[in-house]
């Protein structure tokens, strides 16, 4: 976990202040007991989109390393440093974002200290961090604006996406099962068997598992189910699939497959066998083809949501939910060389078709 100690410098600050009888614009009010009012102290920046001087606290939890999570974050500071050029305030993100590396004990000590930190709004990375900041603000009621959500309804986050219902509201990166299965089978119509790979303790990957059963019983192909908690679980359930000699394999957007890809690819190509999963990272990482969101369109989206409810003071309980478009079908040209799979007929399927080389991250 990382988080920039800011013991030093905030005795110092307090110090000029005193000295110079400095004062500071934040986000937050706070009443005689010190506690936050909850109220913006720019009540003019709900009428006209601006507040200088204004600084925000924003908290940024990431679930775990990984290209998909990385990118997003990225995205989200990026949006979240030109919309505040754009309007005169600040965002402070810079001192309160974590990486929970997929840890919950770890998770819920980093939504302590923001809490205690007072920040004015959260932005939990994935389904698992959303959980737990959603359950450390039921009380306090601090804003949390998620992203890459998959399900956020059957995650028991949100009452319905048209209305949260309560202080939290994000962005949501929901697979379109079918559509990643209609690629798999216009690339090989004669596939008789499918592996479906995958964490079942992750709400993410639960809804997609049973659409991708529903779908291969309405075919007549088999499947054969294997999970894993740990790196090394997923390694020997790719292991039993290669045994089991499947045609292709499945996953959904799970951060647990996704963390272990690096490790598992050269196992499916050796076997020449082609991994579809839910997010353009496994590609990146080494499977055949990723389909789903953009998501550098999904962090800069997540952004503007904490700048409508920051500065513009929107209501996360009637923010609907955003539902980003997953029509981008990201396919590996050296695993595609080597395994000899035809996508060609993938762009005319797909809102997008991205090629990319098996890399760590974005940009190498």
């Amino acid at each position: 976990m990382k988080k920039k100690m800011m013991s030093l410098f905030m005795a110092v600050a307090m110090t000029a202040c005193m000295v110079a009888g400095c004062g500071s614009n934040t986000g937050s009010n706070t009443g005689d007991d010190g506690q936050s009012t909850g109220e913006n102290t720019t009540s003019e920046s709900s009428t006209d989109g601006s507040a200088d001087n204004t600084v925000y606290k924003v908290g940024i939890v990431q679930y775990v390393d990984d290209a998909s999570l990385n990118q997003i974050e990225r995205a989200i500071e990026a949006e979240l440093d030109a919309k505040g050029a754009e309007l005169g305030v600040t965002f402070d993100y810079a001192d309160y974002t974590y990486n929970g590396q997929a840890d919950s004990s770890t998770l819920n000590q980093i939504a302590t200290d923001l809490v205690a930190e007072n920040v004015d709004v959260i932005i939990p990375i994935a389904t698992p961090t959303a959980m737990i900041m959603q359950a450390a603000t039921e009380e306090n009621q601090i804003p949390v604006v998620f992203s890459a959500v998959s399900d956020p309804v059957g995650a028991g986050l949100v009452a319905s996406l048209d209305a949260p219902g309560s202080n939290i509201t994000g962005t949501s990166d929901a697979l379109n099962t079918e559509a990643v299965f209609d690629l798999m089978f216009a690339a090989n119509p004669d596939i008789e068997s499918v592996g479906l790979l995958y964490n079942k303790s992750e709400d993410a990957s639960k809804a997609p598992i049973e659409e991708a059963k529903a779908y291969l019983d309405e075919k007549g192909v088999s499947y054969v189910e294997k999970t894993g908690t740990t790196n090394d679980e997923i390694s020997l359930a790719a292991d039993a699939l290669v045994a089991a000699g499947v045609d292709a394999v499945f996953t959904p957007t799970d951060n647990t497959v996704m963390t272990a890809e690096l490790a598992i690819y050269e196992k499916f190509l050796e076997a020449k066998i082609p991994h579809y999963a839910g997010a353009d990272s496994f590609a990146l990482n080494g499977a055949f083809c990723g389909f789903g969101v953009n998501y550098v369109d999904l962090g800069t989206a997540t952004a503007d949501m904490v700048v409508d409810i920051l500065v513009n003071s929107a209501d996360p309980a009637t923010t609907p939910v955003q539902l980003m478009d997953n029509g981008i079908a990201t396919v590996n040209t050296d695993i595609a060389t080597e395994i000899g799979l035809d996508y060609s007929m993938f762009e005319s399927m797909c809102a997008g078709l991205v090629e990319t080389k098996t890399a760590e991250e974005f940009g190498e």
